[in-house]
């Protein structure tokens, strides 16, 4: 097991899920282009929803490719798992579309597995993360992230609290 690159990982997956959570606050509805442009889908739902928006995208690759080097890390490597994280983001929200479930709305396993799994594995050699690294840091980010949604929920930094 490799503490350190569980750790480094998990860092980076927060900058890459928290940032456009923050921007959000921060910006309002300033800059809040909806990803998909109000496409919907063959099942006339939207396609990934309002919740999904280019400025989230954005922030999340600059930040976590800014936090990267504080990590010792690449900045590379950082925008790969904010790219890869928000790759997941938008699969769990096209998946909820089709289940007909709210932006936003809650979904536990959906809501986190895809978000971290995915840059996981595009980062593992950058991260030197081993198969079992892998499983024990998507259950810590899964934990974390139902935990730290509460907090910052508390803190009005989220509108619910998960």
């Amino acid at each position: 097991m490799h503490v350190l690159s569980i750790l480094r990982s998990l860092v980076l997956l927060t900058l890459a899920n928290g940032a456009p959570v923050v921007a959000k606050k921060v910006l309002g509805q300033r800059l809040a282009a909806p990803l998909d442009g109000g496409l919907r889908f063959f099942d006339r739902r939207p396609l990934l929803g309002s919740s999904k928006t280019v400025r989230g995208v954005l922030v999340s690759v600059l930040v976590t490719a800014a936090g990267a080097p504080l990590l010792g890390l690449d900045p590379a490597t950082g925008a790969v798992a904010a790219a890869a994280a928000m790759a997941g983001d938008l699969c769990s929200s096209f998946v909820k579309r089709r289940l007909a479930l709210a932006p936003s709305s809650r979904a536990v396993g959906l809501d986190q597995l895809p978000e971290s799994l995915l840059p996981l594995l595009a980062c593992r050699q950058a991260l030197s993360l081993t198969a079992p690294d892998i499983v024990l840091a998507v259950a810590a980010f899964f934990i974390g992230e139902i935990v730290l949604s509460r907090i910052l929920y508390r803190m009005h930094l989220r509108d619910e609290p998960y």
